[in-house]
């Protein structure tokens, strides 16, 4: 696993960090996920979140209060409570706490029941587990989604972010997802951010969270330092 830091905007800090699949070699999510059979999905899965949770343990500083952001697979998920308990295990196992935890699905997975989804969400919540939609706007549901229900947090997909700064139709499109997250009382995360002029225009429409290589790299098995501009740092201690 990788980690890469999320970074609040308004109090200037890093707020929490995303568990990235790596390979051995460096491979990307996308490299290691194709190797899976659907045969072997849901032990990937359960596997991820355990060796997840065990690192976070280790590398998060006990007086820090981080958020370990953690994907997972809705078509992976059988039957929530029971795919929950290898989890609480090894958050009780490692003295980790459930409410740091962020279960974040991506829309780029297809899911084909809402309501076995609808079930995963309410599930989660119940054992304190904030809940999140990745790459929001660049999947197959979008704002259906959040008809269907409301997690706690989107995340906002890059391609939308990708030089916000300069295209109106971006702009109109992000501040419209913002306005309604907003109404839904849901946190906003822009995530894929490599400009300044991204991360200016995105925190003066009201967006606290930010995620993207202009702040860090994902690194193996450590934590990276922040770089906010050319000359200041943050790290998981400020």
């Amino acid at each position: 696993m990788a980690f890469q830091p999320i970074y609040d905007a308004i109090d200037e800090r890093v707020w929490g960090y995303e568990a990235l699949v790596r390979g051995l070699g460096g491979e990307g999510a996308f490299d290691v996920l194709s190797r899976i059979s659907p045969e072997q999905t849901y032990r990937f899965d359960q596997d991820c979140r355990i060796k997840a949770i065990e690192l976070a343990s280790r590398l998060f500083p006990a007086d820090e209060e981080l958020k370990l952001s953690i994907n997972f697979m809705p078509n992976a998920v059988y039957e929530p409570a029971a795919c929950l308990r290898a989890t609480l295990l090894a958050a009780g196992r490692h003295n980790f706490p459930t409410s740091s935890i962020m279960f974040e699905f991506t829309e780029n997975e297809e899911v084909a029941d809402t309501a076995h989804l609808t079930n995963i969400i309410t599930e989660y919540r119940k054992h304190g587990f904030t809940t999140a939609i990745d790459d929001f706007g660049a999947g197959h549901a979008g704002l259906g989604l959040l008809v269907e229900f409301q997690p706690d947090l989107i995340k906002i997909d890059m391609k939308l972010v990708r030089g916000v700064d300069s295209s109106f139709a971006r702009q109109a499109v992000v501040t419209g997802i913002v306005g309604i997250a907003e109404d839904l009382g849901i946190a906003v995360l822009a995530e894929g951010i490599e400009t300044e002029a991204e991360f200016l225009f995105l925190k003066d429409i009201g967006i606290r969270l930010f995620q993207g290589y202009w702040f860090a790299k994902p690194a193996f098995e450590e934590l990276p330092q922040v770089q906010i501009g050319s000359d200041r740092e943050v790290g998981a201690v400020a």
